[in-house]
C-alpha cells in the first residue's frame, strides 16, 4: 500500500528497530556486569542513510520519480580495549544505565511520531 511506502515511514520504522536492538544490547551488558571477562558490546549506528536515490527522469513529458531506497545500517562491536575491573569485565553500569534511559526516550519519541502519523491518516480518512 502506497500510504505506508514513504521514506519518512520507513526511516521511522527502521529507527524503532535500531533503537530496540540497542536497548537489548545495553540490557545484556547490564545483566553481565558481574561476569568475569565480559566485554561491553555497543551498537554502531553508521551510514544512517544509504543514499540510493535515483535521479528524477523525464518520461513521456512527465517527471517520473526514481525508486528511492532508504536503509539504516548497524553493526555490533565489542569493546576489548578497556578493562575497568580486575576480573577483565569492562561494564560501567552507570554509563550503561544512562545510555539506556536516553535510548528509551528516543524510542518513545519515534513511537509518538509514528502514532501521530496514524492519527493524521485516520483524521484524513474521516473527512
Amino acid at each position: 500500500m502506497a500510504l505506508f511506502n514513504t521514506n519518512a515511514f520507513r526511516i521511522t520504522e527502521q529507527g524503532l528497530s535500531v533503537l530496540w536492538q540497542k536497548q537489548q544490547i545495553i540490557a545484556q551488558n547490564i545483566a553481565n556486569q558481574d561476569t568475569p571477562g565480559y566485554n561491553c558490546k555497543y551498537l554502531d549506528f553508521y551510514a544512517v542513510l544509504k543514499d540510493r536515490m535515483e535521479s528524477t527522469s523525464v518520461v513521456g513529458g512527465k517527471a517520473k520519480e526514481g525508486s528511492k531506497q532508504v536503509e539504516l545500517a548497524t553493526r555490533v562491536y565489542e569493546d576489548t580495549a578497556t578493562n575497568t575491573q580486575p576480573d577483565g569485565n569492562n561494564v560501567d553500569v552507570d554509563s550503561q544505565s544512562n545510555e539506556l534511559a536516553k535510548v528509551q526516550l528516543h524510542y518513545q519519541a519515534l513511537k509518538n511520531q509514528m502514532n501521530g502519523e496514524f492519527t493524521r491518516l485516520r483524521s484524513a480518512m474521516k473527512t
